[in-house]
């Protein structure tokens, strides 16, 4: 082992060791080292991408792991051009505006709506049970489940079906691929999460913000382009609404290398052309490899498939044997998710199975 491995991996586990001596209050210990992949029922979150609770259980390095949990592109776009200014100085108004206005092109953002970057989806998601006073929310269950553990943060009744008072539909939804019918809208306020639009554009509902001041649209910058660790996500919705979430996220609430590095992504169509047809290829050949003898085809999208078979939950701790994490769900125990590999993680995947 070189010194510099031999260094991180020591910090690692000092880190790791600290944490579940002081079980912070955010960190949920217990539930989440029980669990051999890293998940916690007793908190109602669950996800993917826990690679340092499955290290702990089954070895390896984060470097000799496959992390097929996520649904994050295994090719990201290429970053170059950042100046050392960028990194030092706090992100000047034209850096925003340069980012708004490669986002309201790449979208087509109409006119009658305001676009807010945010460091990450998931804050926004914490965020939006501001939008209105307490009460019922409509979210389905088989579901990412961090909307209804953040509207239950703020005090709403989560409900999977009937009358209520605000609607959340993830389009496509993660983990099955659903697609949510602008007709099935209701009245009201819709927060509608595009975090897995991005493969498809013509499935947005941002065109739909014409006539509609009580949408909301979320966009995650990550998950298409390949850079999760960035944390850039978008909000669009009326000017009010998005003049009233910019006072709640603050000033400077997105770094200078996150504004200008998404605003090159968003100002090069041609290459999201490119990566939509690079993972709707490597979707078809993950299809290939998994469903003839292992399993069945549930949905997905071109950055996650999910698939079904009598015991999901063997195959995910087979394949963690193998250094391969993938995604099991708690509500449902025939289903497992798997992200999108690259070619050598198409070629591993193969091997393990």
């Amino acid at each position: 082992m070189n010194n510099s491995l031999s260094f991180r991996t020591g910090v690692n586990n000092l880190v790791v060791g600290a944490l579940i001596a002081r079980k912070p209050a955010w960190f949920d210990g217990e539930n989440m080292w029980k669990d051999p992949m890293g998940r916690s029922s007793a908190s109602g979150r669950d996800h993917g991408g826990r690679l340092d609770a499955a290290i702990q259980k089954y070895g390896g390095t984060r470097e000799t792991w496959l992390d097929l949990s996520t649904g994050i592109a295994p090719f990201p776009y290429p970053i170059s051009g950042i100046s050392p200014e960028i990194w030092q100085a706090l992100p000047d108004e034209a850096a925003f505006e340069r980012l708004i206005a490669a986002a309201r092109a790449f979208w087509d953002v109409p006119d009658q709506a305001d676009i807010l970057p945010v460091p990450g989806a998931s804050l926004a998601i914490a965020q939006l049970p501001r939008l209105a006073k307490p009460g019922r929310v409509r979210i389905v269950q088989d579901t990412y489940n961090e909307h209804a553990a953040a509207f239950r943060a703020h005090g709403w009744q989560v409900v999977p079906e009937g009358p209520a008072d605000v609607q959340v539909d993830v389009h496509p939804n993660n983990p099955n691929g659903r697609v949510c019918d602008p007709a099935t809208l209701a009245s009201g306020l819709c927060i509608v999460d595009e975090s897995f639009c991005d493969t498809d554009p013509t499935l947005s509902h941002v065109p739909h913000l014409v006539n509609r001041p009580d949408l909301v649209v979320l966009k995650s910058f990550g998950k298409f382009w390949g850079l999760a660790g960035l944390r850039l996500g978008f909000i669009i919705a009326s000017p009010d609404r998005i003049r009233q979430l910019a006072d709640w996220v603050g000033p400077w609430a997105v770094s200078g290398p996150a504004l200008a590095i998404g605003a090159n992504a968003l100002s090069d169509p041609a290459w999201a052309a490119e990566q939509r047809s690079r993972l709707a290829q490597n979707a078809a050949a993950l299809d290939a490899l998994v469903v003839p003898k292992h399993a069945r085809l549930v949905g997905g999208t071109s950055l996650f498939r999910l698939y079904e078979l009598d015991d999901a939950a063997r195959l995910e701790t087979h394949l963690a044997q193998h250094h391969i994490l993938t995604r099991c769900f708690p509500y449902n125990p025939r289903w497992i998710r798997l992200g999108i590999p690259d070619a050598t993680g198409l070629k591993r995947l193969e091997d393990a199975l």
